[in-house]
């Protein structure tokens, strides 16, 4: 296997570096600046199926999240909400889009000396401007031989991801932290992956039950990687 991999494709949002748990301070703020119109259980869950909601229509990241907040405030409010909690919620989707990039621990040294055996690529899906911002912050671009930046992580965004990789399933390992959007595509299309758990996962990407397979490598830490393939 190691010597058959054509590329080693990496997820980035958690699993290169830090991203949900921004949402989930964000997330904190907003219930605070909601309190005196709905508890923090009712403001969540309507924030919830706004994002569901809106995914067809903005798409994932933290400019889809912010309209979604918007949203979910004039809705637990009954449009009751002021123009100064509209603005704090505006600024609350800008301090969460000029956050500085916190690579997790030991990303920089596994891709450096993963680069040097194996072609590189990075996955990742959100808002384009966003995710450009975060890779050229990151410091981590020199590492990739190809980077995509899609919409959504659907079967055919990975088919038409091999073909311009011109390589075949059989020949990548995708690396990422969501069991759903990273993993179970590429075991299904034929490829090997490796799951890297990150402490906090958004619910809509969970899967409820345990896989098991044996093209899956489950890790505790993206350093362990080297020990897999080298």
């Amino acid at each position: 296997m190691r010597q058959n991999l054509d590329y080693i494709i990496f997820d980035a949002d958690d699993t290169l570096w830090i991203n949900e748990t921004f949402f989930r301070e964000t997330e904190q703020k907003l219930c605070k600046l909601l309190e005196k119109y709905s508890p923090t259980d009712e403001v969540m869950r309507v924030l919830y199926l706004k994002e569901i909601q809106n995914l067809e229509i903005y798409g994932y990241g933290i400019k889809g999240f912010t309209l979604s907040m918007l949203e979910t405030g004039l809705e637990v409010s009954n449009k009751q909400i002021t123009a100064g909690e509209i603005e704090q919620i505006i600024l609350l989707g800008k301090e969460q889009l000029t956050h500085p990039v916190e690579l997790i621990d030991g990303v920089k040294d596994t891709l450096r000396e993963l680069s040097r055996h194996y072609h590189l690529a990075m996955a990742t899906k959100g808002d384009l401007m966003d995710q450009e911002r975060k890779l050229k912050l990151s410091g981590l671009s020199d590492f990739f031989c190809h980077i995509e930046i899609m919409s959504d992580k659907t079967d055919a965004a990975y088919r038409k991801l091999l073909k311009d990789l011109n390589t075949t399933p059989e020949k990548i390992m995708m690396v990422g932290n969501s069991m759903k959007s990273d993993i179970l595509p590429i075991l299904k299309m034929g490829g090997y992956a490796v799951h890297i758990p990150f402490y906090t996962t958004w619910i809509h990407e969970m899967v409820s039950d345990e896989v098991e397979h044996p093209k899956l490598t489950v890790l505790e830490s993206i350093k362990e990687i080297k020990e897999v393939l080298l």
